[in-house]
């Protein structure tokens, strides 16, 4: 391995020492060698003065495949970079829905101007995917697909593959149209190889096809290409007629940006379509933290006001104080496990897989008491050998048993009661739930205490 990265270094230097002496016969020997994935980390580590000279190194075309596997800064840094001309002849040569989802994403690129300076055909077909509102499939589907006739038969389809499969994002789906452009079935590269050559495709054409309309958010598209296991699925409009398709690498994509956006949800850190386009700063980090961190002080006040009610046992057992941040960390704990399972059973739209709000909280409550018999068998026998108290061992279980249950219940039930409120579900976040759960646990573990403390 270390060997690798030694050779992959040295091919990088020497790259780089090409673009220093304008040797361009040796830069595109070694930078073509590389992967498209090496080649867009050279291009990353180049020095602006020589990223300009890209243009000179490498044609629109070879340069459309690296541009594609950049993230969007370097992407603005080529279009910046490099001469608009250019830029217009690589995004000609790039898949429609990646020059539309780059265009979208910047907002440092005048898109008219490239726009205008694209060919026609290719500058109309990123327009219309532009056009649609963002997350939907339509403004994720690619226009680069195969659609073939289905009175056609498979000599003529292969010679269309020939013709044009290379302009095809895939080609292991056919989509089968009748004179109307409506789609009416499929035909895999399996099929077409595997059948006689003098068959028509409406003979051998798969009928039932999975399909979206172009209006689909995009979360339901990937989920159904999971829950069906394709490479791509059909994007059609109102009338049925086929409009582009999504690919599973489109999908992956947006599986990527929405457990990003749940987790950022999850804790208390969402943010706003304005926010992604722009740099991450301290103070628009610091800006939508803020408020939440003032509401969790609030209800934090509440748990040093349950601490104060309960001075006087405190004050009787000091050793009580010692197990607080045991009680109150296993009670968010659990909380926000509960929480996590409650946001996605709200989240299945497939009622065959989704549980009841009773069942939910029977489940939950099952294993917060199983959970909680566990942690309170465990500290009964450990707080006994370590402090040779049968009553302190009694209480500290105790509580952590009620505290437990109660908290994986507690987890459940406010997502559902905020989803009522028509509010996203994932609002009532890890430190919502744990501010709760903490001041509750602290309730039973106080109240308990001061029930056996003539006992202590």
């Amino acid at each position: 391995m270390k060997l690798m990265k030694s050779n992959k270094q040295k091919t990088y230097d020497q790259i780089f020492l090409a673009a220093k002496k304008n040797d361009r016969e040796t830069f595109r020997e070694l930078f073509l060698r590389l992967h498209d994935r090496d080649q867009h980390e050279v291009f990353h580590l180049l020095y602006p003065e020589k990223k300009r000279k890209i243009s000179e190194f490498l044609s629109p075309e070879e340069f459309a495949e690296i541009f594609e596997w950049m993230e969007t800064e370097d992407q603005e840094d080529a279009v910046h970079y490099l001469p608009d001309e250019y830029m217009a002849q690589v995004f000609n040569f790039m898949a429609a829905d990646d020059v539309a989802h780059f265009l979208t994403e910047s907002d440092e690129t005048d898109n008219q101007t490239l726009l205008a300076m694209m060919d026609e055909e290719e500058s109309q077909r990123v327009q219309e995917l532009l056009s649609y509102a963002p997350k939907t499939a339509g403004s994720i589907m690619t226009k680069e697909f195969i659609a073939i006739h289905y009175k056609q038969t498979l000599t003529e389809v292969i010679e269309q593959l020939r013709q044009i499969g290379r302009e095809a994002e895939t080609i292991y789906y056919l989509y089968v149209v009748d004179e109307k452009e409506r789609l009416v079935g499929v035909l895999s590269l399996r099929d077409l190889l595997l059948s006689p050559e003098t068959e028509t495709v409406e003979n051998i054409m798969f009928n039932q096809v999975v399909s979206v309309r172009i209006d689909e958010d995009q979360e339901q598209v990937a989920r159904i290409i999971q829950d069906y296991d394709l490479l791509a699925i059909p994007v059609l409009d109102h009338e049925g007629k086929m409009q582009g398709i999504v690919t599973v690498d489109d999908v992956m994509d947006v599986l990527e940006e929405e457990v990003t956006e749940d987790f950022n949800e999850f804790a208390a850190i969402k943010r706003s379509d304005d926010d992604r386009k722009t740099k991450v700063t301290p103070f628009s980090t610091a800006k939508s933290r803020t408020p939440w961190i003032v509401i969790l002080l609030f209800l934090g006040m509440i748990t040093g006001g349950l601490i104060g009610a309960f001075e006087e046992t405190l004050d009787s057992v000091v050793l009580l104080a010692a197990f607080i941040p045991m009680i109150m960390d296993t009670a968010g704990n659990v909380g926000t496990q509960s929480l996590a399972v409650a946001v996605r059973n709200l989240t299945i739209d497939d009622d065959r897989d989704k549980d009841s709000f009773f069942q939910t909280i029977k489940n939950e409550l099952g294993a917060g008491m199983l959970m909680g018999l566990v942690a309170a068998v465990v500290l009964i026998g450990t707080i006994f050998v370590f402090y040779g108290n049968a009553v302190l061992a009694l209480i500290i279980s105790l509580s952590m048993f009620i505290t437990v249950s109660i908290s994986t219940v507690i987890g459940a039930v406010i997502p559902v009661i905020i989803n009522k409120f028509k509010i996203d579900p994932a609002v009532a976040s890890g430190p919502f739930i744990t501010t709760i759960n903490d001041s509750i646990g602290l309730l039973i573990y106080f109240s308990i205490a001061t029930f056996f403390l003539e006992h202590l």
